[in-house]
């Protein structure tokens, strides 16, 4: 892995879960609404659950948190903001649109694999959100979309890739990279950083990267 490899990695090895959810209840309360939502569903899971898990009365949870629903939020907000710093930070570190896209997948994905749980409950629980928050969080995503788009534009200006349609393309690497925290398991044979490696030679070869 070259330097600029390690740098785009930075963003994902360097990440404290949840450090930013002050205070201590708080983030108590939102790691066990991540268990709870990525092992039973949004809509399954009720509040007491989410209390007990956390070791505390459901009147507690209403002192940090209003509804469930700003739990989920809150949670996906987190998500979408790391996955756009994870994306922005390969972007920042590659010298090359080669590099730019190893570097997004290969830490992007790693992100996925190794915060599989939460990972599960921000890309797939959207649906459960507001209508404001729904918007706001599809705001995020247009923006990590716009990250992914803009170096495979780069990437085909050079002639580094042969991409006919880039949004579509664009499309497929995302999600390609979000679907692993649908399968992938610790227990498996292959470590988040292996899957990330393997995920970047893939899509480096989806696009027809030129080696150098």
């Amino acid at each position: 892995m070259s330097a600029a490899d390690e740098t785009a990695d930075r963003a994902a090895d360097e990440e404290k879960p949840w450090d930013e959810v002050t205070p201590e209840a708080a983030r108590k309360l939102l790691v066990a609404a991540v268990e709870a939502f990525a092992e039973r569903g949004y809509h399954a899971t009720t509040t007491r659950d989410i209390a007990g898990r956390a070791g505390m009365s459901p009147a507690a949870l209403y002192i940090h948190y209003k509804t469930k629903e700003e739990l989920l939020h809150r949670i996906s907000r987190i998500g979408h903001d790391k996955a756009l710093e994870i994306l922005g930070a390969a972007y920042d570190s590659g010298s090359t649109p080669t590099e730019r896209l190893a570097g997004a997948v290969r830490s992007f994905v790693r992100w996925h694999a190794g915060r599989h749980t939460t990972a599960r409950v921000v890309q797939y629980e959207l649906d459960a959100l507001s209508e404001a928050h729904r918007t706001e969080i599809f705001g995020l995503r247009r923006q990590s979309d716009a990250v992914v788009r803009r170096i495979l534009s780069e990437g085909v200006e050079t002639g580094e890739f042969d991409v006919p349609d880039v949004p579509g393309t664009t499309v497929a690497v995302l999600s390609l990279c979000i679907d692993v925290a649908r399968w992938f398991n610790t227990q498996g044979r292959r470590t988040p950083d292996e899957v990330g490696a393997l995920y970047a030679d893939l899509v480096l070869r989806m696009v027809s990267a030129q080696k150098k």
